[in-house]
């Protein structure tokens, strides 16, 4: 035997026969099953059977024809090999068990959900009506965000990419970085209060604030401020409100942003709806944006396209070096 590698044995018939010498006494039935789901493969130990290969396959859309059919033993090979990758990939991302967070549960769920533009009543409906529960969607977000951590420390951290690279990039695409229309990112903390509450809760309303924009100011993280104090739907977004031309902005918070830079928060801005701490995340203004701005944007696609393509020869080569696979078909 040897780690890391395919070992061919026995396969076909001889498998089976094999296996019903290990269990016990022959019987032509107890046969007969084992050659129809009989163990074609095993990762660390753990089996694969024909039958899981036959349902990988076909939940993969490529179903595998019956044993009469030519194609059949070459299509189980090919399908074999990709859920081998995929038991690797699984067994990989297990050291990874943990180290995901619920923060990161629900962003990763709401990117998906807002992409989709529904609402999360509208969203769990759907989920229900294809046969999964919400909670069954956490738990396969949750592994998805286990295996993108583990391909981020396996593959993508070692990609490098220079800066000339980026220059090229940016040089060579100048459409990609063309603005059109005037545009604000912004983020926020609101600290809620009626307009005709109580002096005594605007007093307080209003040193809370206050605090917090001093926090803010002094360079405080202003996500876990916002997920902290804020009392808008965006604190489980880090404060992140997305992106808003200037006439989709209250008049009393454009004239705070106005001399802001990108980075730079306001002083506590008072409206109809409470007391706003803003962040000015961006600012875009027609025509094309200068390369600085741009350049972790540039740099990030390039990493991403180069972790692409290494991430087959990494998949079939250093990852099952890493595990115990062994081959009987």
């Amino acid at each position: 035997m040897k780690a890391g590698g395919w070992r061919w044995s026995v396969g076909g018939l001889g498998a089976a026969l094999l296996l019903a010498v290990c269990v016990g006494p022959f019987r032509p039935a107890q046969l007969l099953a084992q050659v129809v789901d009989r163990v074609v493969a095993s990762v660390d130990g753990e089996p694969i059977t024909l039958h899981d290969v036959k349902v990988y396959s076909a939940a993969s859309g490529s179903p595998i024809p019956g044993d009469s059919d030519p194609r059949a033993p070459n299509m189980i090979r090919r399908a074999l090999r990709e859920l081998v990758k995929e038991k690797c990939l699984e067994a990989e991302t297990k050291s990874f068990e943990g180290q995901v967070s619920e923060d990161q549960v629900d962003k990763f769920v709401d990117n998906i959900r807002e992409k989709n533009g529904l609402s999360e009543e509208q969203f769990k409906q759907q989920l229900l009506a294809s046969g999964a529960s919400y909670e069954d969607f956490r738990k396969h977000a949750r592994l998805e965000l286990e295996k993108m951590m583990m391909l981020d420390k396996d593959v993508r951290s070692k990609v490098q990419v220079s800066d000339s690279e980026v220059k090229a990039y940016y040089d060579a695409h100048p459409e990609e970085f063309m603005v059109k229309t005037e545009r604000y990112r912004l983020a926020q903390i609101l600290i809620a209060v009626a307009p005709n509450a109580p002096p005594a809760d605007i007093a307080a309303a209003t040193a809370k604030a206050k605090e917090v924009d001093k926090r803010a100011i002094a360079g405080d993280d202003f996500g876990q401020l916002a997920a902290q104090f804020s009392d808008d739907e965006s604190k489980s977004k880090g404060g992140e409100l997305g992106y808003f031309a200037p006439d989709e902005i209250l008049d009393e918070i454009k004239a705070a942003i106005a001399k802001l830079k990108p980075g730079e928060v306001s002083n506590v801005i008072q409206t109809s709806h409470g007391f706003h701490v803003i962040k000015l995340e961006e600012h875009e203004q027609p025509g094309v944006k200068p390369q600085v701005v741009v350049n972790e944007e540039i740099r990030d696609k390039l990493i991403d396209a180069k972790a692409k393509d290494s991430f087959g020869g990494w998949l079939d080569q250093d990852l099952i070096k890493n595990h115990h696979v062994e081959s009987f078909y």
